[in-house]
């Protein structure tokens, strides 16, 4: 297993854990360690079956065993515990800036940049394609709802004024991604909330867009 590269020790994991049975062992040991036969009294399992998915975890080492201190002819099962880091796909190192870019840097770009301000202390701006006059009410209307203040000032602007050498581009909606012929580094397919107009369609593209920052900002580090 010393050998084995990141990636296939992550694979290796994922396919140990690929049987019902084998997550129900594990979903007890995040509570506690368990001896063999706690195990099998708890899942109702046989002991030759206990000792065939305890083998598979063992061997992906996803757990460890340690001999009881009182009665040494007992042993513990325990989750190894890096196994949950193990499993995280691998760290990004940080760009200089990211730049957000939808059609009309006047929605979706815009709450892209604000939540990410909030979110990370990597530098961030907006653009767009095609750049509206000015920013969307509702969008402005969206982040304080969630308790996030959009700036006002900051007007529409074109991707070819804001866009610098070291920028991670990320598109925010298929009409940027596609007009750009392969000029984003990652691409992000939100619904267009100005298309339906409500509260709720502009909601949802901020629960959208803020899943997507934390997963991403939380898996920068330093170079």
């Amino acid at each position: 297993m010393e050998s084995m590269t990141d990636l296939e020790r992550r694979a290796g994991i994922f396919a140990a854990l690929a049987d019902q049975t084998r997550l129900r062992i594990v979903d007890l040991l995040t509570l506690g360690d368990l001896s063999s036969s706690e195990i099998g009294a708890t899942l109702d399992l046989r002991s030759n079956l206990i000792a065939h998915h305890l083998g598979v975890l063992e061997s992906a080492q996803i757990v460890a065993r340690t001999r009881s201190e009182f009665d040494r002819r007992r042993t513990y099962i325990g989750l190894r515990p890096e196994v949950f880091d193990t499993l995280a796909p691998p760290s990004v190192i940080p760009p200089r800036r990211v730049l957000f870019v939808c059609t009309a840097n006047s929605a979706r770009s815009q709450l892209a940049e604000t939540i990410w301000r909030d979110a990370s202390a990597v530098d961030v701006a907006s653009a767009g394609t095609r750049p509206a006059e000015e920013v969307n009410p509702e969008a402005i209307a969206a982040a304080a709802r969630h308790g996030l203040a959009m700036r006002p000032s900051h007007p529409p602007q074109h991707i070819d004024d804001v866009r610098a050498d070291g920028d991670l581009v990320i598109t925010v909606c298929d009409d940027a991604h596609e007009r750009l012929r392969d000029g984003d580094d990652l691409h992000w397919s939100i619904r267009d909330p100005a298309r339906v107009g409500t509260a709720a369609a502009f909601d949802a593209a901020f629960d959208a867009l803020c899943l997507r920052i934390r997963a991403l900002s939380s898996r920068l580090v330093a170079a």
